[in-house]
């Protein structure tokens, strides 16, 4: 344990018990039947502590492959058949529930690898690196402060220190009572802060959430802030799966399931729910039906919205679910997401993974053929790399191939050898799923329990009660899930786990 860590410790910078689990059987002590709607990280977690407490779990995907929008699947090149991501995701060293679920496929995480740096690439100001601050608070602060040339001393005077004092202070009721109605871009050009630090610490933070600062809470931006920075004791820190999704996770988890007894259907779409005396059923697109006790819906917020219309029994046992629908599923601005294969690579010193500020499209590049195996291997075949380019939140009605050009220019001009590179093979696509976080929308954000018996929801837009982002908010909600349908048929929860849950300075507050 490092020197921050430990400091960290002494302040409370610690995983935090969310909830202990057990209090029940280790296996339910009688049938209990659960349809769980979404394959995803949240889905999937669900069936994952169902099943192994002796659940009976179907799982129903609609599209062919695992994932959401962490998934992947086969794309034939000219040269041959590749595994291709949705796109590239970190995976946090905070996120405590959704490591214990890949434990159960890969008790010692080896699927894991540590990626080395985090920098942020700038047209208009030099490289800034955040992957090598200490990993706790407040030592990771102080060194952001002592060493980000995008701050000086000059700088923290001219600063509106009651306006920075949220971001210290997060507190998730305080924080979204004062701030929600606020954006996120509001709250940035508070704190009067130079437009380089602007640019380099907040701005490419908040769009890591697909949504640009102006059109997102402030409250979000603070509980985020928190959440990756000020409120945990590993730090910037990430690691990822050094093979494709579906081999490193999706397969291994629906073996998983299966050898627990649960189903997993893919390609078979939810298309109504419908009540009945003894519990739920689900219609599917291909006809058939699955009847359960129990439904945890986890989808992304459009699927959702169109799930609860499509199911008129939910206006008479559901009407609040119901009536959050109009806001809850609109999802946020589209992203984009394009891998090339080029015909060379660029400079050895490149990071595997960078961040991009203020250009016009382009958000972030990965290196796929020196993060992952396959494309590592056809990268060596070859002579040539595997880039992926993301925009998160771009604009509406241009196609993906437009975008795509736009953002290989993007990075001509932040790594000129990117210009020389001929590509051979692309794949670009275009996606609104994301869950929005406008302003204000906090109060009608639905939780894991809906206003009806027996079915739950969960997801990354989900709210919880606990600080959560991402893939860690989508596994965390889809245990919490699993674990109201446990308790109410007397089996034992499952542990969760969160961050610290208050600012550094919340009780000054």
């Amino acid at each position: 344990m490092s020197l921050s860590q430990l400091l960290g410790r002494f302040v409370g910078v610690r995983q935090h018990v969310v909830d202990p689990g057990g209090g029940g059987a280790p296996r339910v002590p009688q049938p209990v039947d659960t349809v769980v709607v979404g394959g995803g990280i949240a889905g999937m977690s669900a069936a994952v502590v169902l099943a192994e407490r002796g659940v009976t779990v179907t799982v129903l995907e609609a599209a062919p492959n695992l994932g959401g929008r962490l998934g992947a699947w086969p794309e034939a090149l000219a040269d041959g058949v590749q595994r291709v991501e949705h796109g590239f995701h970190a995976f946090f060293r905070q996120y405590y529930n959704w490591r214990a679920i890949l434990r159960r496929v890969d008790p010692g995480l080896s699927l894991l690898k540590p990626i080395p740096g985090y920098p942020i690439l700038s047209r208009r100001w030099p490289t800034e690196e955040f992957g090598d601050l200490p990993p706790a608070p407040p030592l990771n602060l102080l060194a952001l402060l002592l060493r980000s040339p995008s701050v000086r001393l000059a700088d923290l005077r001219g600063m509106d220190r009651d306006a920075a004092l949220p971001l210290l202070s997060y507190d998730r009721a305080g924080t979204y009572a004062e701030l929600d109605t606020t954006t996120a871009d509001d709250l940035l050009t508070s704190l009067r802060l130079p437009d380089r630090a602007r640019a380099m610490l907040f701005e490419v933070f908040s769009h890591s959430f697909f949504n640009h600062e102006a059109e997102m809470s402030a409250a979000e931006l603070v509980a985020q802030f928190h959440f990756y920075l000020l409120g945990n004791p590993e730090g910037l820190a990430f690691d990822c799966p050094d093979e494709d999704y579906a081999t490193a996770i999706w397969d291994p988890l629906t073996r998983h399931v299966e050898r627990h007894g649960g189903r997993v259907r893919t390609g078979v779409a939810a298309t109504a729910l419908h009540r009945e005396a003894d519990g739920w059923r689900v219609s599917t697109g291909d006809g058939a039906s699955y009847r359960a006790g129990h439904v945890v819906l986890a989808v992304d917020p459009p699927a959702l919205a169109a799930l609860v219309a499509a199911s008129p029994d939910l206006a008479r046992v559901a009407p609040e679910l119901v009536a959050r629908m109009p806001g809850y599923g609109r999802p946020g601005p589209p992203y984009a997401v394009a891998r090339y294969w080029c015909d060379g690579d660029v400079d050895a010193g490149r990071a595997v993974f960078s961040g991009v500020s203020r250009q016009p499209t382009l958000d972030s590049v990965t290196l796929y053929h020196r993060l992952e195996n396959e494309s590592r291997r056809w990268a060596a075949r070859t002579g040539g790399s595997v880039l992926e380019l993301h925009a998160y939140a771009c604009e509406p009605d241009v196609p993906a191939e437009v975008l795509a050009e736009r953002m290989r220019g993007e990075l001509a001009e932040l790594w000129p050898e990117a210009a020389r590179l001929r590509v051979r093979e692309l794949r670009a696509r275009v996606e609104a799923r994301a869950p929005a976080f406008t302003p204000g929308s906090n109060a009608g954000r639905p939780g894991v329990r809906t206003d009806a018996a027996g079915l739950y929801l969960a997801g990354d837009g989900i709210a919880t009660d606990f600080p959560s982002a991402l893939m860690e908010r989508a596994a965390a909600t889809g245990i919490v899930a699993a674990n109201h349908i446990l308790r109410a048929a007397g089996g034992a929860a499952e542990p969760v786990y969160s961050v610290r849950p208050r600012g550094l300075l919340a009780r000054r507050r």
